[in-house]
């Protein structure tokens, strides 16, 4: 595999290229800062990028945000995070870029949690293989946050139901007919849809509409 490496820690940057070139592999590019992995994965296209998320100059976020601008730039061009940090919005942005056209391999793992050289290099592999790869600490919090931005993930099944066939244009009486309960549950669930996807006062119609689109977006 042809790689490009991205990591301002000198000891860790020499360490991943001894291990590659030891493993076989061609490291093509070696920088320290978000611009110069942009500028390195369009200047050698490589079979894969790793990535570190803090680096100069403000040491935040400007590793992932710089993988994000590369595959836009050079769309499926595999990119395999190694932090010690979860960065969970821009981790959601670079996974977002594995659908459509950009497609291409992605990988975030955790430093401290690499168990094994052999486990690093298979999960390398993998990403410039074209597929995913993400440390189980990366998943919760992925899955954390999309619950805490997801406006229907505080409905009860029974509420999400209601919602499902008010999408469908039923009304009241129709969905008690569906669920075969009575027009006055209907109603009781339908105000707490309205209430806990923080619906403004305003006419029912207008709030029904606005909860179908919030029930369709997601």
């Amino acid at each position: 595999m042809r790689v490009v490496i991205a990591d301002d820690a000198v000891l860790l940057r020499e360490g991943l290229v001894r291990l590659l070139t030891e493993s076989g592999h061609e490291v093509v590019a070696v920088v320290g800062d978000g611009d110069a992995l942009v500028e390195a994965v369009v200047a050698h296209r490589p079979d894969v990028s790793i990535v570190d998320v803090r680096m100069p100059p403000t040491h935040t976020d400007e590793g992932l945000r710089a993988a994000v601008q590369a595959r836009q730039l050079v769309p499926r061009s595999p990119v395999l995070v190694l932090s010690q940090y979860v960065e969970v919005s821009y981790a959601d942005d670079l996974l977002a870029t594995t659908g459509g056209a950009g497609g291409g391999g992605i990988g975030y793992l955790l430093k401290d949690r690499v168990a094994a050289i052999d486990e690093f290099l298979d999960g390398l592999r993998r990403v410039a293989a074209g597929g995913t790869v993400l440390d189980p600490e990366v998943v919760g919090q992925l899955f954390a946050r999309r619950r805490r931005d997801d406006p229907l993930s505080e409905l009860t099944p029974r509420e999400r139901e209601v919602l499902a066939l008010m999408a469908e244009g039923r009304s009241n009486t129709a969905i008690a007919r569906a669920l075969v309960v009575s027009d006055g549950a209907v109603e009781k669930h339908v105000r707490n849809i309205f209430t806990k996807l923080n619906l403004p006062p305003d006419t029912e119609q207008h709030r029904r509409v606005l909860a179908v689109l919030a029930y369709l977006r997601n």
